[in-house]
């Protein structure tokens, strides 16, 4: 049987795995593809590729970022029995 302090370990380890894997994600839209996109000349849905990257790509990668958190938090949270606590 695992100890508390073992089981709230793994959890913050989960966090944390979780927490740097959507970073790089947003990394990777917001300064890697942004970065690339002037050489990508093509049209996406008719606009150029460099165009939708930076008004429309990157905000919708940052709301699929903020609901995957939030659900594979969710997730965490029941398979480790945490609450949220009010202050």
């Amino acid at each position: 049987m695992q100890r508390p302090h073992d089981v709230q370990q793994q959890y913050w380890r989960c966090v944390l795995v979780i927490t740097n894997a959507l970073l790089v994600i947003w990394f990777g839209v917001t300064f890697v593809v942004a970065y690339f996109a002037r050489e990508l000349r093509f049209d996406f849905f008719g606009w150029p590729f460099s165009y939708w990257v930076a008004a429309q790509g990157a905000l919708l990668t940052y709301v699929a970022i903020v609901v995957l958190y939030a659900y594979v938090m969710h997730q965490l949270d029941a398979v480790h029995d945490v609450d949220a606590v009010d202050d």
